[in-house]
């Protein structure tokens, strides 16, 4: 009897233990499990205060291309000139900050605009060679026309190939096919699709800028000569040197002199014989690429928007939104 009760009270035991093994198992999976949910949710609180920031930046944005009653558009302006607001965003919040960038899509090339009445815009197709032919991009009169050709044939209607360009036959026998698409493009990433338009040419390299710093998707119509960018400047016509484009960058940024004439280059030294066709470049912008990122406790989150400002009106419209 003895022995029994013995045996009893150690399987009771041994119960007794595993019983309290498997309740401090218990707590220590419902102790992981409740920090686990409390770390998802701080990230979630910081995830949803991050995108607020960023948000607040954007519509910081908005306001300074709204207020901005400029009869023409220049890097001289506030919409410009927004390290001063980035740098103090802290200042408008308990923690983190904003860092906002406006670019001036009218100061691109407009690439859409390449295919006129199913034949070429001249103008365009020459600006265009010519970025792709100077030497920061790398590329010689060969290279950068058969581009250009498959840039218009993806535009155009047709499915006639233009010179060295590409239709649809091209594109369905490669290792993965896809149609032609004979119409304008909706985003600048669509030009890793065309022939001929590599990783390299599209991004840039260490050594060499990639091009889809230079082309807007967007019905600009012109190119706004006070914002473009040098190599673009240095494009617009036959004979600009990257000297000249300097002068030309250096006379823009001069606040004394007067940009609301687009002809002013005229006036830049050493630009003598050089003729920009007028009906390709302008002095005022309508839409504009805003950029908001916003940053907390190592964290960050973007938004990318295009807008369309109507300055009559005071108002600006969303083309595109990206948060990221």
């Amino acid at each position: 009897m003895t022995k029994i009760l013995s045996n009893n009270r150690g399987v009771a035991l041994i119960l007794v233990i595993l019983m309290i093994g498997v309740i401090i198992s218990l707590t220590l999976q419902l102790n992981l499990s409740s920090r686990s949910e409390v770390y998802e949710a701080a990230n979630l609180r910081d995830e949803i205060k991050l995108f607020y920031i960023a948000k607040s930046g954007f519509y910081g944005g908005e306001t300074f291309l709204i207020e901005d009653s400029n009869a023409f558009d220049s890097l001289n302006e506030d919409w410009a000139k927004l390290e001063p607001i980035s740098a103090g965003s802290a200042a408008f919040f308990d923690e983190g900050y904003f860092k906002l960038d406006i670019k001036d899509e009218s100061g691109m090339i407009p690439i859409n605009h390449l295919v006129k009445d199913h034949v070429y815009n001249s103008d365009i197709e020459d600006i265009l060679i010519r970025l792709l032919t100077l030497p920061q991009l790398g590329l010689d009169a060969r290279q950068a026309g058969d581009i250009v050709d498959a840039v218009k044939d993806w535009i155009d209607e047709d499915d006639e190939v233009t010179g060295f360009g590409a239709e649809s036959m091209y594109y369905g026998n490669l290792g993965k096919p896809y149609p032609c698409k004979n119409g304008p493009l909706d985003s600048i990433d669509e030009l890793l699709m065309i022939k001929g338009v590599t990783r390299d040419l599209y991004y840039g390299t260490e050594e060499n800028p990639g091009i889809r710093e230079y082309i807007t998707v967007h019905d600009t119509g012109t190119i706004n000569i006070n914002t473009t960018p040098g190599l673009v400047l240095m494009a617009l016509a036959d004979g600009i040197t990257e000297e000249m484009a300097s002068n030309m960058g250096e006379f823009r940024r001069d606040e004394k002199n007067n940009l609301s004439d687009s002809s002013w280059y005229k006036n830049v030294p050493g630009m003598d014989g050089i003729a920009i066709p007028p009906s390709l470049i302008s002095t005022k912008s309508n839409i504009f690429e805003i950029t908001s990122t916003g940053f907390m406790n190592n964290m960050s989150k973007r938004i990318r928007s295009v807008v369309e400002r109507n300055s009559s009106k005071k108002t600006v419209k969303i083309l595109s939104w990206k948060a990221e």
